[in-house]
């Protein structure tokens, strides 16, 4: 669906991703791991054309067989609208706060079909209600009037109510205590059943990608170190790196079971290392 080939970001003065290739498939969840700075989100930004001006892209992205960099910008616009979908880490951001959930989510059905007005409120509705919100009231309702939760499930009502090919999820639980992230994932998930769709999830926390992606890439300084299953990586990694980032992940409980090699000293060790 989505072929990612020598990607590369640069500034004037270094580059930041390295020559990456990734590919997603049609209907799978693939999450793109790694730490803070590790070029996540310029590559997620880099497929909608969605970099600052002051970066510069090369290599190449073919989506379902076209070559998207050939494509003129009104068609580019056309596709992130209609057929790429995206969840923003800022969810704040992702509003303009002086103008109604409603009237910002009927821009994006305006400005990509041909529905009437009745349609296209009740298209709509029936998005807030798929995300288990109450759909009139935040139709209605300014974004200041909605918990950092309830937002977050409207920005992933608006990414949705187009059906896009691919998701586009940009660590959309930053945000959120540990109860409203999960939730959001299950949202993002059942979402993804009912459609068909594919995910792009950026995220550092390895223990939701073993939950819910089917495949990982694991990135580190701009490069992609390690990709496969998702499981088979999380319980077999290959690269040093992505077993610095495992023993990096904090036990739930004080009666979790340890993986092999991760004594008290080691893990200490190993969750300085990784951020160094």
């Amino acid at each position: 669906m989505l072929d990612i080939k020598s990607l590369t970001i640069a500034s004037r003065n270094r580059q930041i991703v390295r020559g990456i290739d990734l590919s997603v498939r049609p209907g799978e969840w693939l999450a793109l791991a790694g730490e803070s700075g590790s070029g996540k989100s310029l590559t997620a930004a880099a497929i909608g054309g969605l970099l600052p001006g002051s970066l510069i892209a090369g290599g190449t992205l073919i989506w379902r067989g076209c070559e998207v960099s050939k494509l003129p910008p009104a068609k580019r616009r056309r596709l992130l609208g209609r057929e790429i979908g995206y969840i923003f880490q800022n969810v704040q951001g992702a509003f303009t706060p002086f103008l109604k959930i409603g009237k910002q989510m009927d821009e994006v059905l305006y400005t990509h079909t041909e529905l009437n007005r009745s349609e296209r409120i009740a298209a709509c509705l029936e998005a807030l209600a798929d995300l288990n919100l109450p759909a009139q009231k935040v139709y209605s309702g300014y974004p200041h009037q909605l918990s950092g939760g309830q937002l977050q499930r409207a920005a992933i009502a608006m990414a949705l109510i187009l059906k896009p090919g691919l998701l586009i999820a940009d660590e959309p639980t930053t945000a959120l205590d540990s109860l409203s992230a999960h939730k959001v994932l299950r949202y993002i998930n059942a979402a993804q059943e009912k459609h068909g769709m594919s995910v792009l999830w950026i995220t550092h926390d390895l223990r939701h990608v073993r939950k819910y992606a089917d495949r990982v890439a694991i990135m580190h300084l701009g490069e992609i170190v390690e990709q496969g299953n998702a499981a088979d990586v999380l319980t077999h990694p290959g690269h040093a790196y992505t077993r610095r980032l495992l023993a990096a992940v904090p036990a739930l409980s004080p009666g979790a079971v340890e993986r092999p090699g991760d004594n008290p000293p080691e893990a200490a060790a190993a969750r300085m290392e990784v951020w160094k």
